[in-house]
């Protein structure tokens, strides 16, 4: 029976949600999920085309997927395998979505002939009746009658395929009206539009109710939340959530610095179930780029927003992201980059390298810089922030904070505080403490003696700072 499916989401947590929606849809339709696309028939797959960097690993897991369609198990080049390779090829459907397939539709489809279909950003439900049509059904009635497996379907969709067990991603919002001169993400996702605030707190009552205790809410500017729904904005949204029933973070991403308001920031200085964590993407720090940029900010309003949340909210914890690299960026603006950088210490900080993308109007401009000079700026800045998070890591020693336990393995667990995202921030690693009553909660949650782990809150006291991680014992 041509019903099973197999869904790769590649690109940021945004995309993370989609894949999740899209699959439980598919099995609301009486597709069963596989982890292992070997043994799935049909093949899909979420693209990233953000970046360069994204574009070429999208570019190579559809490779993969398409030698798996040919007979391969494991996405090399299938050996000879006579008319099994035929017959596999003919039975599996390779489905391509998301950004990189929106964008370069005809080039994808040129160069990868394996590919059955494509589509783009939000078409969720063209891609569910694509399959619809394709599958093979040995009983029309299958659904009706089998009551086993529409059983499975049940529970199935009820499951989140590409988030840990310990937390959700909520997406508040779709598009963006933002027009930075280097990126490509409103001609692919369109204008800004709010998710509803009913359809985001359904989700994060299910998300509670399934086991997640971190609640992430990502979109592409979460602070202007709600500029298109009369009234209702991201503060009352948090105020919203926080009300729900349950023992829980939420946490925030992606808050563009010139949307950040006063009442988000009390809001989250007020309500204990909100990290006290704020990514701020500023992406540079210097007039001159950020003018380029299209950023609509400056350094010296930058400084003032970060004294400002700093104040309001003590405990908080900043992250931000720089693009490095950027066209005509000169050894002094990137050195005037770093005395910023030293300034502020933001406890995280991440780095993109310059990425030329065709239709941007950052792609027209003059003195585009060679990756040598990219790579070098990249470390030069990476080793900077090391020192300063290892210093700020250091201070945590010896304090007790509440942790999440994503992970445990022999005896061993990876948790996150509250100033720690998932996938992109440290962690902390808990070991056996003095007590023999410590192991023993850790062992409790071995996900070999309880099944599915969907996570836990402990008190962890920290005893050992790295430059990112943190090391601690149960307290």
């Amino acid at each position: 029976m041509a019903n099973k499916i197999s869904v790769i989401s590649l690109g940021c947590p945004k995309n993370t949600v989609d894949s999740d929606n899209l699959t439980r849809k598919l099995i609301s339709n009486g597709f069963l999920y596989l982890n292992t696309p070997e043994d799935a028939d049909f093949l899909l797959i979420n693209t990233c085309g953000f970046i360069e960097d994204a574009k070429k690993e999208s570019i190579e897991e559809i490779l993969k997927l398409a030698a798996i369609k040919k007979g391969s198990r494991h996405g090399e080049s299938p050996p000879h395998s006579g008319g099994f390779a035929e017959e596999n090829e003919a039975t599996k459907k390779l489905i391509v979505f998301g950004c990189l397939a929106k964008r370069y539709k005809d080039e994808i489809l040129k160069e990868i002939p394996e590919i059955d279909a494509i589509f783009g950003v939000g078409e969720d439900e063209k891609i569910v009746e694509y399959c619809k049509s394709q599958r093979k059904m040995q009983d029309a009635g299958y659904m009706m009658q089998n009551k086993k497996n529409r059983a499975s379907c049940i529970v199935n969709h009820e499951s989140f395929f590409f988030s840990s067990p310990s937390y959700a991603y909520l997406k508040i919002s779709e598009g963006c009206n933002k027009r930075c001169s280097y990126c490509v993400i409103p001609s692919i996702r369109g204008k800004y539009k709010s998710i509803t605030p009913d359809e985001i707190l359904k989700e994060a009552k299910r998300s509670v109710k399934r086991g997640a205790k971190e609640l992430i809410l990502v979109g592409q500017d979460t602070a202007c939340y709600g500029k298109d729904l009369n009234g209702y904005d991201i503060s009352k949204l948090l105020k919203d959530i926080c009300s729900l029933k349950g023992d829980f973070w939420i946490r925030l991403l992606y808050a563009y610095p010139a949307s950040i308001s006063e009442p988000l920031l009390k809001v989250i200085a007020e309500e204990d179930k909100i990290c006290k964590y704020l990514d701020i993407p500023f992406q540079h720090s210097e007039d001159r780029i950020l003018k380029l940029m299209k950023r609509g900010g400056a350094r010296k309003g930058y400084l003032n927003l970060i004294r400002k949340i700093r104040s309001t909210i003590p405990d908080i914890v900043l992250r931000t992201t720089f693009i490095i690299g950027f066209p005509s960026e000169t050894e002094k603006e990137f050195h005037s980059l770093l005395d910023f950088i030293d300034e502020v210490k933001f406890d995280r900080l991440g780095v993109f390298k310059y990425s030329r993308e065709e239709g941007t109007p950052a792609a027209k401009l003059k003195g585009q810089i060679s990756d040598i000079i990219k790579n070098r700026r990249v470390n030069e800045i990476m080793k900077h922030q090391a020192h300063i998070s290892l210093d700020e890591n250091q201070k945590l020693i010896g304090r007790q904070f509440k942790a999440l336990i994503d992970e445990v393995t022999n005896g061993i667990a990876i948790g996150r505080l509250y100033s720690h995202a998932p996938e992109i921030d440290g962690v902390v690693i808990i070991e056996e403490g003095s007590k023999g009553s410590s192991f023993a909660v850790l062992r409790r949650m071995d996900p070999r003696v309880q099944g599915s782990n969907t996570g836990s809150f402990v008190t962890v006291k920290i005893t050992e700072a790295f430059e990112y991680d943190l090391k601690g014992i149960i307290a």
